[in-house]
Order: structure tokens, then C-alpha cells, then sequence
């Protein structure tokens, strides 16, 4: 089962380093580093059922 509450540790510093990484970039590059991230996290997850909720999840989110 997907983990939707928040399990960060420090999470104020993990948000300002994602942050960081979109800095002084274009719009093009920061949709390539995201499309990067996702897929990194994807192969660690690895686990099909949790990705599929995950995509399902994050979809339901543009009809909010």
C-alpha cells in the first residue's frame, strides 16, 4: 500500500534541496529533471502495484 503521509525526516530541508535543483534552469530543463527524478525513484520503489497506485494518485490530483 501506497504511504500518502509524511514520512521525511526534515522534510523543510529535503523541500528547499528539491527546490535548489530547479534553480536558474528553463522551463524545458526542469520538466527533463523532473521526467529524471520520477524515473530514479520509480526503479528504487520498483514494486509495479505501488507505482501503479502512485500514478493513479498523482493523476486524481488534475481533476481536484
Amino acid at each position: 500500500m501506497l504511504n500518502t503521509k509524511p514520512n521525511i525526516d526534515d522534510a523543510d530541508t529535503f523541500y528547499a534541496e528539491l527546490i535548489a535543483i530547479y534553480d536558474k534552469h528553463t522551463d524545458i530543463e526542469c520538466e527533463v529533471i523532473s521526467a529524471r527524478l520520477v524515473l530514479i525513484l520509480a526503479n528504487h520503489i520498483g514494486d509495479r502495484k505501488i507505482l501503479h497506485e502512485a500514478l493513479k494518485l498523482s493523476k486524481n490530483v488534475l481533476t481536484v
